[in-house]
């Protein structure tokens, strides 16, 4: 997804975060919302970088369980193989709210199918 690769480049160029597409690298993700979400800024002015993060986040678990992206309505969903829907963009939002992880939805996604 365009919005992954356009928040990749500027956590790289912006923040000096690098962002390589491995699990690991949500920690990094969920730590730079938290630190926009302490800087204050009214919701409308990091929805675009929240939805970025949550496709970043999304495109971080279809890498690592094969899934595929799921688009309806303007809304968007990773489905992994195991038919799971997952909602990265609207973690992103919780994260940015307080309540959420991207780290976590991930480890979560990747080891749902696992027994």
């Amino acid at each position: 997804m365009r919005w992954a690769a356009d928040t990749v480049a500027m956590a790289r160029e912006g923040a000096r975060v690098r962002l390589d597409y491995s699990a690991q690298s949500l920690w990094r993700a969920d730590r730079m919302i938290e630190e926009i979400r302490r800087e204050g800024p009214p919701y409308p002015a990091v929805e675009s970088a929240l939805r970025g993060f949550g496709a970043y986040a999304g495109e971080v678990i279809v890498r690592q369980t094969g899934g595929e992206w799921w688009a309806t309505g303007g809304e968007y969903w990773v489905r992994t193989p195991d038919g799971r829907l997952w909602d990265p963009v609207d973690e992103a939002r919780r994260v940015y709210g307080g309540h959420g992880s991207l780290r976590l939805l991930c480890r979560d996604a990747t080891s749902s199918g696992r027994a």
